[in-house]
């Protein structure tokens, strides 16, 4: 007989397992909020006590998956933002989220945002790691010249635009919406220079 593992160890290599079963299952997409979490266990051929167990609700299925698949994202943007612009970010960004694929996976994350408006302590990583781009949007401004509390303002003000962009895409899908971010990049150039700064 193997090692013992405590409860919690157990538990929390079991909740991995299915969500790395849930994420093969449904790639790049979540499933559909009108899917019962009995269709979901299903799928992924276990039963749907063990994921209410280990994720409370088809929510917080719902949200455990976003959370992976968000932090995978983000870890390809991080590596991308080394060599990056602010601005070359940004695009980055928005190509990232806006792929067709990516479509039903945009839709869950405004779905979790909702539920986490009512109930933001049930969805506490969820909410965490909403600041994650922000950061790194931030460091690049300031990489460009920008004091840190107006690189911090610049990267919220871009980050809550492009969410507000993606949303209208969710909603109106071919709004035009690359134009938009066109225009979020020349409303950040066409700021007043601070005075300590040379002008370009």
């Amino acid at each position: 007989m193997g090692v013992i593992l405590s409860t919690s160890e157990r538990k929390g290599s079991a909740r991995e397992r299915l969500l790395a079963r849930l994420l093969d299952a449904f790639g790049e997409a979540l499933p559909p909020p009108e899917m019962s979490l009995r269709e979901i266990a299903a799928r992924i051929e276990t039963s749907h006590a063990l994921l209410r167990y280990h994720f409370g609700s088809l929510s917080g299925v719902l949200a455990a998956m976003l959370e992976a698949q968000r932090s995978r994202d983000n870890e390809a943007l991080l590596e991308a933002a080394q060599q990056s612009t602010f601005d070359d970010f940004v695009v980055a960004i928005w190509r990232t989220y806006t792929r067709p694929e990516r479509l039903s996976r945009a839709r869950g994350f405004f779905y979790v945002a909702g539920l986490a408006a009512y109930g933001p302590e049930d969805f506490r990583e969820f909410v965490e790691s909403l600041g994650d781009l922000t950061a790194v949007l931030s460091s690049l401004a300031e990489r460009e010249g920008l004091d840190t509390k107006e690189a911090r303002d610049v990267a919220t003000v871009t980050i809550a635009a492009l969410r507000g962009l993606l949303l209208q895409e969710v909603l109106t899908p071919g709004t035009r919406s690359e134009d938009a971010v066109t225009l979020i990049l020349r409303m950040r150039e066409g700021r007043p220079v601070p005075r300590s700064r040379p002008e370009r």
